[in-house]
């Protein structure tokens, strides 16, 4: 569990910064490119997702439930990672410190990172039926769609404006 959440950590690290260092546009739909809560959110979808991809080559678990509770978590992971988040305003108010902030992005980073491992280990032990499988990738379709359209082309909503 940790050294998927470590993995996890360290991708999210170069899709945060990938495409301020490279300028890449093709980049753009993984990459952040800005300090919004979408873009957190989207660096945190692609991140994962490609943490399982490396899982799934590197584990011995290569069976029909590899996948499902994984595209699942990974459509749930940014959710987490906007719920725990604010719990530190909730709690605390607004913090001005650059330092607690930092500490507190890595800590909901990897938080959220277990969470949807004890998700996808806890759906590998059950057979899911059609219609779960279907809303699953349904909802992980939506995702990608709603992460890389709004990399180009972002509405004025909050989510997506830059504090």
């Amino acid at each position: 569990m940790i050294w998927k959440a470590l993995i996890f950590l360290g991708i999210y690290a170069v899709l945060h910064f990938g495409y301020e260092l490279s300028g890449w546009e093709f980049l753009r739909p993984f990459c952040g490119v800005d300090e919004s809560v979408f873009e957190h959110l989207k660096i945190g979808f692609w991140a994962y997702l490609f943490t399982n991809i490396v899982e799934y080559f590197i584990s011995k678990k290569k069976k029909f439930r590899f996948w499902y509770p994984r595209i699942f978590s990974t459509t749930l992971l940014p959710w987490f990672i906007v719920l725990i988040w604010y719990m530190l305003p909730a709690f605390f108010g607004h913090i001005e410190s650059l330092a607690v902030d930092l500490a507190w992005a890595f800590t909901v980073t990897f938080l959220s990172a277990i969470m949807a491992v004890v998700f996808e280990r806890e759906l590998e032990r059950y057979s899911t039926g059609t219609a779960f499988r279907f809303v699953v990738t349904v909802l992980f379709v939506l995702s990608v769609i709603f992460y890389t359209v709004f990399s180009f082309e972002k509405p004025w909503i909050d989510l997506f404006v830059e504090p």
